[in-house]
């Protein structure tokens, strides 16, 4: 059972933290394309356990407007799930994962490349305990927005 709540999320975490390099991420992931399944796998490679957080429904219309998510939270926790590469899924309401990343404490945060070091949040409170923050290389045209865009501009 990968979906947990924060509560679970640390003790899971405080039994393994001595032995694994533990990351975190975090996203909408609505209509889940190529681009995030290299992004996830690749944050993986660099860390030996991925803690995704995944904005609920509540927290994407706030962020994208009341049209979003395309694709229900319990439906992408769901498929997020079935991926190897990630190992513990918690849905936060809040606009930013910040609650997560001060009580889990990873070792490395992970953010696309579209984000500057300094600006992705949780930096300065990672950096604080010695975990650093990695940008991961996005994929070129591929995003949930230009997606549906595509879709409407065929309809």
């Amino acid at each position: 059972k990968k979906l947990c709540t924060l509560y679970q999320a640390k003790l899971k975490i405080d039994q393994i933290k001595n032995r694994s390099r533990i990351g975190f991420t975090n996203g909408c992931f609505d209509i889940i394309h190529s681009g995030h399944i290299k992004y996830l796998s690749k944050s993986r490679e660099n860390c030996d356990y991925l803690v995704l957080g995944l904005n609920s429904d509540s927290s994407v219309k706030k962020i994208k407007g009341n049209s979003r998510p395309i694709i229900n939270e319990e439906e992408r926790v769901f498929i997020l799930s079935k991926f190897s590469f990630v190992d513990l899924i918690i849905v936060f309401n809040e606009l930013t994962p910040i609650k997560l990343i001060k009580s889990l404490k990873p070792d490395v945060l992970f953010k696309g490349k579209d984000y500057k070091l300094e600006d992705v949040i949780g930096y300065k409170e990672i950096t604080k305990w010695g975990g650093v923050v990695k940008l991961i290389d996005l994929v070129p045209g591929k995003s949930t927005s230009s997606i549906i865009e595509r879709i409407k501009n065929e309809s």
